[in-house]
């Protein structure tokens, strides 16, 4: 066995490995993410408008753009050695402060610090932490450290809109016009932040591991699913004092049966399809392109689909235990009906996407399922809640099932190819652990 306790272990931050994987720090930091996303949802069915959808859409791109940074540096630094854990502690206590901030991020409220103020303050410090580690982390490399200006710049440039938009002064603009001006501060913002990821291809960064890299993503996946899952059952308030009823657990049955779809959809065979297609791509541009493009940029309408969707969940339940609702409940707001069917909507026709970058595979089943949605938006508005839900809940099962018939080959070659991954892994670990442990 092996003697450990001459090892030192390490006090500043130590680079990562082409082998490494998600680390349990990480998940710490995804903790933080799942307030973020429920609170966002919250502020947007507060605000159920044309506005408040625009709103909500570039205070998620900014959320993820935050995340993104995280899942950057834990792929080229060992977040769980050294001093990366109290940084991240740290920066995660700031994006929660961020996430705290959300429904005042556009419009300052009487009492209390100003919003906008505050969530531009955080931003910063979050995408300063995250660009000052991955920068101390590559300087050896002579490509990037030549382009170190060019990496540190965006987000300077980005959190000075954002701040300028916090401190639009009222007195110059009020109602409309001061909404309309914070707006467009932040869509520049938005445009210089995810601009500069072309940037960072051409400076040289690439995915140091394939396997971190795809399950990061993968798992902030799962925490929006989870998301939906929340917004089902907590809804407006809490559903404790509320009576048990069928409509309830038919809801509930609904609602899992959609997430189970989703997750299905994504997860059975594509993103191990996805991850294995990123291992074999050894060229560092090449990788850096498809890391970019099908997980930094794609995975973003994924996550905006999952959310609108609890965003049309949101409450469901709580209406159907209302004993003066009707049994199977009343059709919902238009808004509500569009982000419930266009959230999943638009989650498959992104998948369509994924596959088309990253497997050169067009997934008609899936496509057809976006249409079928679109179709049926419009005559779920005149139906009861509970009949509308139903009726996603088949259109979403059908598509995944008639997709995954399609992709039976593909998918025993892919599934075979993880599951040989996974033994081979774990016969390793288990030889290791035998002579070390």
């Amino acid at each position: 066995m092996g003697d450990a306790r001459g090892i030192r272990w390490p006090r500043a931050i130590l680079p990562s490995a082409p082998g490494s994987r998600t680390t349990r720090l990480e998940l710490f930091y995804d903790l933080v993410f799942v307030f973020a996303f429920l609170n966002v949802t919250t502020a947007t069915a507060g605000n159920p408008t044309p506005r408040g959808l625009v709103q909500f859409l570039v205070v998620l791109a900014l959320l993820w753009w935050c995340w993104s940074g995280f899942a950057v540096v834990g792929n080229v630094v060992r977040t769980d050695q050294g001093i990366a854990p109290l940084v991240g502690f740290a920066v995660s206590a700031a994006v929660f402060v961020l996430a705290l901030s959300l429904p005042k991020a556009f419009v300052d409220r009487p009492g209390g610090l100003p919003g906008p103020v505050v969530f531009a303050v955080c931003y910063f410090l979050v995408r300063a932490t995250q660009v000052t580690v991955f920068l101390w982390a590559v300087r050896t490399d002579p490509a990037v450290r030549r382009r170190m200006p060019v990496l540190a710049l965006p987000f300077l440039i980005a959190t000075g809109l954002i701040l300028a938009a916090a401190m639009v002064p009222q007195r110059l603009f009020d109602g409309t016009a001061e909404i309309a001006l914070r707006l467009a501060l932040w869509l520049a913002a938005l445009g210089v932040e995810y601009g500069s990821g072309l940037v960072q291809q051409r400076a040289g960064w690439t995915v140091l591991s394939a396997g971190h890299w795809a399950e990061r993503h993968a798992l902030i996946i799962m925490v929006a699913l989870g998301e939906s899952i929340i917004a089902l059952g907590i809804g407006p308030g809490t559903t404790a004092a509320l009576p048990l009823t069928w409509p309830v657990i038919i809801a509930a049955f609904l609602g899992i049966a959609v997430v189970a779809a989703l997750w299905w959809a994504y997860f059975d065979t594509l993103a191990l399809a996805m991850e294995q297609v990123l291992h074999r791509t050894r060229e560092r541009r090449t990788r850096a392109g498809l890391a970019r493009d099908v997980y930094t940029y794609l995975h973003l309408p994924l996550i905006t689909g999952v959310i609108l969707f609890a965003l049309g969940l949101k409450g469901l339940i709580h209406e159907g235990a209302d004993p003066a609702t009707p049994t199977w409940g009343v059709p919902l707001p238009g808004f509500d009906m569009l982000a419930l069917f266009g959230g999943v909507a638009l989650y498959l026709l992104t998948l369509v996407l994924l596959g088309s970058r990253m497997l050169g595979a067009a997934r008609w089943p899936s496509i057809g399922g976006v249409v079928l949605l679109a179709a049926l938006t419009p005559v779920a508005t005149r139906l009861p809640e509970l009949v509308a839900l139903a009726m996603l809940a088949v259109a979403a099962m059908l598509t995944v099932s008639a997709q995954t018939v399609v992709d039976a080959p593909r998918r025993r070659r892919v599934r075979q190819v993880a599951l040989e991954e996974q033994l081979a892994s774990e016969a390793e670990q288990t030889r290791w652990r035998g002579h070390h442990l």
